[in-house]
């Protein structure tokens, strides 16, 4: 028997979970990830601290490793986890200054400067990426402009994934996905871009080599062996990007099915065969990516999601204590369409399929019949509404069809909202059996790296566990299909009022 491992670098945790090449968990275990604001004159600025990043890594896999029966037969392992946080290393392979978090607001000049320099039309045509504030070449750009000593030091910026495979194997190199979060990859060659370079400044040997997820990097060296527990030898498989390593265990990687991971907030992903690099795409707030399956691209768009329900429910006096139960019980007794209230989910502005930072949540049609069964029905209705928004967007601009939705992520717990997913769609939603479908995917990697799979399409044959299929209520698709011509409605009436607020302009 041999194993698989998959490490998870999240936001939250830090995870690693050995599976047999079924998907069985053989173990796992975790160490929570900590953000540390060193800087007591910008106390907003959030980093990760590299020593532990590795440090905690490092005591999860000597869990996990210490849980087996036969550590020598781990084939393979591999990471994944957030996208864009990186670190300059010198070239004796120390840390030069910690991974600036996404969470950290300090790149907003190198936003504004790339802005007028470079445009998010150039950014988007050559690498897919909208432009965020937490994109890799903002955050080169920042100790460019303010610690160019240690920056000229640097030898290397490794992302995340990428810094955790090195002390792993010593190797330094990155994932097509993971090199699309830099906005300095071009999409079409899958090589870093010169032209990007040029513009931005920033210097080419700062960038490790890109290779495709389930490129065997190196082996596990005695130093990292002492860690982790994990046997000197061990193979080192490149991983990818989070929620694209999350398509590999419920086959959303094929053409024509959709990923939808819904959690705190929500990405819709589709399959695409070739990069779609058009305005038309761009003005949507989609990101085109390099898949982690190989030969594939990723289109995807995300937008806050549960932090709408989790927002209300802060509201209540119990606060975060108020039972979710009870507050899905009362949704449920609201009649669909929810007594006539409909909710615009842009409590963090609107995203896709229109980029609108200045929209904000609504409530419209509250009277005194309203109860708050029906305001968390309007809720979840809103979001359903905002997901369909999505998902006809994106099959329009890039000539898609969403033949199956898949879903994975914590809201797949919730029954009545996957059913109204399913109603308001009027498609059938598939949620697979798998409890954490993001380090099993990396698992996957690992193991086509090391030939336990032939391809991505073999491990999920052996991997897949069907789940439970929601499927739509005719009765109540049609009448939501009348209520999402009125959902639609919301936003232009409220868009020119939300602006005024945003810009202190209405009196």
């Amino acid at each position: 028997m041999s194993y698989l491992v998959g490490i998870d670098l999240g936001s939250t945790s830090l995870k690693a979970v050995v599976y047999r090449p079924d998907g069985a968990v053989v173990a796992s275990a975790s160490r929570p990830t900590q953000r540390f604001n060193p800087n007591a004159e910008h106390p907003e600025w959030t980093v990760w601290q590299p020593e532990q990043i590795w440090g905690g890594t490092a005591e999860a896999l000597r869990e996990a490793v210490a849980a087996l029966d036969d550590p020598g037969a781990i084939a393979g392992v591999a990471v994944t986890g957030m996208g864009m946080d990186g670190v300059p290393i010198d070239a004796a392979g120390r840390w030069l200054y910690p991974f600036i978090s996404w969470l950290d607001p300090r790149t907003t000049p190198q936003l504004d400067w790339w802005l007028a320099n470079i445009g998010q039309a150039k950014t988007f045509a050559v690498g897919g990426n909208p432009l965020w504030a937490i994109n890799s070449a903002l955050r080169i750009r920042w100790m460019m402009e303010n610690e160019p000593a240690l920056l000229d030091r640097a030898d290397q910026w490794l992302l995340i994934e990428d810094f955790l495979n090195f002390m792993l194997c010593g190797e330094r190199a990155t994932d097509y996905s993971m090199a699309s979060c830099t906005m300095l990859l071009d999409q079409t060659t899958l090589d870093w871009s010169a032209e990007m370079l040029a513009l931005s400044g920033i210097r080419g040997d700062l960038l490790p080599p890109a290779y495709p997820s389930g490129t065997r990097l190196g082996t596990v060296h005695a130093a990292a062996a002492e860690a982790t527990g994990l046997p000197v030898g061990t193979p080192v498989v490149l991983g990818g990007h989070d929620h694209l390593c999350g398509a590999l265990p419920v086959g959303a990687f094929a053409p024509g099915v959709t990923l939808d991971v819904t959690g705190t907030w929500e990405i819709v992903s589709t399959p695409i065969p070739a990069p779609v690099l058009t305005e038309t795409v761009r003005a949507m707030g989609v990101t085109i990516q390099a898949h982690v399956a190989r030969g594939v691209h990723a289109a995807w768009a995300s937008t806050p999601a549960a932090e709408s329900l989790e927002w209300f429910r802060r509201q209540l006096p119990d606060g975060d204590a108020a039972d979710w139960g009870a507050l899905m019980a009362g949704a449920s007794a609201s009649p669909p369409g929810a007594n006539g209230v409909l909710f615009l989910p842009h409590v963090s502005g609107s995203t896709c399929p229109v980029i609108d930072p200045k929209s904000m949540g609504a409530f419209v049609g509250l009277r005194s019949a309203v109860g708050q069964g029906d305001l968390v029905r309007a809720i979840i209705e809103g979001l359903d509404y905002q997901f369909l928004e999505i998902l006809n967007a994106v099959e329009t601009a890039l000539a898609t069809r969403a033949e199956r939705i898949v879903a994975v992520g914590g809201a797949t717990r919730n029954e009545f909202w996957m059913q109204n997913k399913a109603d308001v769609t009027g498609k059938i939603v598939e949620v697979p059996d798998v409890e954490e479908a993001t380090p099993l995917g990396a698992a996957i990697l690992a193991g086509i790296g090391v030939g336990v799979y032939t391809d991505e399409q073999d491990a999920y044959q052996q991997v897949h566990r069907p789940g439970r299929t929601y499927e739509p209520n005719p009765e109540l698709a049609a009448r939501y299909a009348e209520g999402f011509g009125r959902y639609r409605q919301v936003y232009p009436a409220l868009r020119e009022l939300h602006t005024a607020i945003a810009d202190g302009t209405w009196s």
